[in-house]
């Protein structure tokens, strides 16, 4: 498939193949599904491995990426022939912004949503992050396995601590850069939302550590006995969370299902504006059949957001409201896994 550098529609029926294509082309952009899908889970049934390759124009200069997915290994990718070690040398090559339904419950899911949202987004434009939040789930695992072990193992206590020391190594970090992007977040999202609101709301994001900075190490020694007892971690910033709020109100418990979605709305869209001022560069937009969950106001102020971005939406059909409120410069129909290009 060769996309059109402005808006791109792939349409047809449902359980046809159009979230693969883009899933496919997130997981060159970041090496991950957007759906927290594993490597195994997105090779085709029957098949040991699939290989994914995109050829990417960036500032006149064309990148090839090749990844190949294998159902018993580690995924293999290479960026123009040259194989890479780690993930974090693929980051910026391509820069994704990914709108699903799934993001308008974004507000009221659990924290695993919120946190997802924070890690998928902060790991494509830092790459300290994505190494620090690597590092500190592998030491997490590490420590769990270590503390279901506890009692039958000689070298227990003194292990622990080694794990302790990177845990905080990595943890630190973490809950400061998840500071720093909510502060920059909140200066584009109270724009938005008032602009999406007609300035009756004012949207704040708050951001609510599990534990402060200072306070880890101290809370860590706090927690041990718990953590044997129970063979897991309780306390860092796996636990964290991001709130909403709405003239003061936290919108997860507080607001209709109306505001939540607006405010999802206004997340998504400050993402977009946050990722063109971090990398100086317009993002690549995809949009997973979330026009039809949107009402034809929050449907406006979308398309009207997102003029000059190279954008793919897919739906299930063509739509007169798309016809007459979008112009499409390339359209693209899937049947049964085969991608046909009309135009």
């Amino acid at each position: 498939m060769e996309f059109n550098p402005d808006t791109n529609l792939i349409y047809g029926d449902n359980a046809q193949g159009k979230t693969n294509i883009l899933e496919a082309a997130y997981m060159v952009a970041t090496t991950k599904s957007h759906r927290g899908s594993k490597d195994r889970e997105m090779i085709r049934f029957g098949e040991e491995e699939s290989h994914i390759k995109a050829v990417v124009t960036k500032d006149g200069v064309n990148h090839r990426v090749d990844m190949h997915l294998k159902k018993h290994k580690n995924k293999g990718i290479a960026i123009d022939g040259l194989p890479i070690r780690r993930a974090a040398e693929l980051f910026g090559v391509v820069n994704i912004v990914f709108f699903s339904p799934e993001d308008l419950t974004i507000i009221k899911d659990g924290p695993a949503a919120r946190r997802k949202f924070i890690d998928l987004e902060l790991s494509q434009i830092d790459k300290i992050y994505l190494s620090d939040l690597t590092n500190y789930n592998k030491v997490l695992s590490q420590r769990n396995k270590l503390l279901k072990e506890y009692e039958y193992r000689k070298d227990a206590q003194d292990t622990l601590e080694v794990w302790d020391l990177q845990l905080l190594r990595y943890g630190m970090s973490i809950i400061e850069r998840r500071s720093s992007f909510i502060m920059e977040l909140n200066q584009i999202i109270q724009e938005i939302h008032k602009h999406l609101t007609g300035n009756r709301e004012e949207l704040i994001i708050s951001y609510e550590p599990d534990v402060e900075k200072d306070f880890f190490a101290n809370e860590l020694v706090a927690y041990r006995q718990k953590d044997i007892r129970y063979g897991t971690t309780n306390v860092g910033p796996h636990k964290d969370d991001i709130c909403f709020l709405i003239n003061g109100n936290d919108v997860r418990h507080y607001g209709s299902q109306g505001q939540q979605r607006t405010a999802a709305l206004s997340l998504k869209l400050s993402e977009i504006e946050l990722v063109k001022q971090r990398i100086h560069d317009d993002p690549i937009l995809f949009l997973d059949d979330v026009l039809s969950e949107l009402d034809s106001n929050r449907q406006n102020f979308l398309l009207d957001s997102i003029h000059g971005i190279q954008t793919v939406v897919t739906c299930t059909g063509m739509d007169e409201w798309i016809r007459n409120r979008m112009v499409v410069n390339k359209v693209f129909h899937v049947v049964e896994g085969s991608v046909k290009a009309e135009n």
